[in-house]
């Protein structure tokens, strides 16, 4: 069946009600958040109760900061609904964050939401879990409330890799360091962005390098440059490539695209949805002042990919 999305407080129905939950915005859905949705669904199974996430659009400091957003998504909506579909989450309650929402107390938050409208039976956070107008509620918070209203609370530990807490925060450090062995600790799989492939202005054709676009629906990326990709959802293995995530100075370009290079590949894939896995970074993204130098690059770039997938004997 998947995960059911609820989309919005107005679209909860009596089934629904009696609930095991827990909230957060789950950003990459790294090894923390794997753990904490491991133990809900346990939780489920125990008290015989549906699962559900609760997530905010959009996510609070997106709506705090306003214009000045630039805190970049590991995933975007899509792709979260995809994981949580993945780990057979029931239901996907999203909360639209918006002014009335930001100054909800934390006892109406706990009285309106978890208890009248969702009776949940057990709610499950991280230690680090704050909530309400101005962060007001805790867990200890939480966990009063529970007592009075008759829900189990229960908080997880924070996971830590090398004497550093598994973050989101810590996979964006990684990815920005070009550090993809470490993001992949961190996530427990490769670093990836999926998409739809759309048609762009063929400049890449022009230059000799046909590339896949993927527009990345994001304000801001996670990652800027040139990577060695490999590119799943059109075979049974991953197919080698280089990709461009940017802006394309070179070409003026006016919005963030992820252009990938298929190593000898030559079909028609416009309008498949894809998933690019990010191996390894190969230099930043550059302006170039003729097209011509920016060719030579490009060929410099496709060498090197093959050079990362000989060695790893997959050319």
């Amino acid at each position: 069946m998947g995960t059911q999305i609820i989309r919005g407080l107005h679209n909860i129905h009596p089934n629904h009600r009696g609930c095991v939950v827990t909230i957060g915005n789950f950003d990459g859905m790294h090894v923390g958040h794997q753990t904490i949705l491991a133990r809900l669904k346990e939780n489920a199974k125990r008290l015989m109760a549906p699962s559900c996430v609760i997530t905010f659009e959009p996510q609070p400091r997106e709506f705090f900061a306003k214009d000045q957003l630039n805190v970049p998504r590991l995933m975007r909506w899509s792709e979260k609904y995809y994981a949580l579909s993945q780990l057979n989450i029931d239901y996907l309650l999203v909360i639209q964050f918006n002014k009335q929402f930001s100054i909800l107390s934390s006892i109406d938050f706990i009285k309106e939401i978890l208890v009248n409208q969702l009776a949940i039976k057990s709610i499950l956070v991280g230690d680090d879990f704050r909530f309400g107008k101005g962060r007001e509620g805790d867990f200890h918070f939480l966990k009063k409330s529970g007592e009075i209203f008759d829900f189990e609370v229960e908080d997880t530990q924070s996971i830590f890799l090398n004497n550093e807490r598994v973050s989101s925060t810590a996979i964006r450090k990684a990815l920005i360091n070009g550090n993809h062995h470490l993001a992949e600790q961190l996530l427990s799989h490769p670093y990836t962005m999926m998409g739809k492939v759309v048609h762009g202005d063929k400049v890449g054709r022009e230059l000799g390098f046909p590339t896949a676009n993927i527009f990345l629906h994001r304000s801001v990326s996670p990652l800027q440059g040139i990577y060695v990709v490999r590119m799943h959802g059109l075979s049974n293995k991953g197919l080698p490539g280089v990709a461009n995530v940017g802006m394309r100075p070179t070409v003026n370009g006016t919005r963030m695209l992820l252009e990938v290079y298929l190593l000898n590949f030559n079909e028609n894939i416009y309008g498949k949805r894809v998933c690019v896995e990010f191996c390894k970074k190969l230099r930043d993204e550059e302006r170039y002042p003729t097209l011509d130098l920016l060719k030579i690059q490009i060929a410099k770039d496709v060498e090197a990919a093959k050079d990362f997938f000989t060695e790893s004997g997959e050319l």
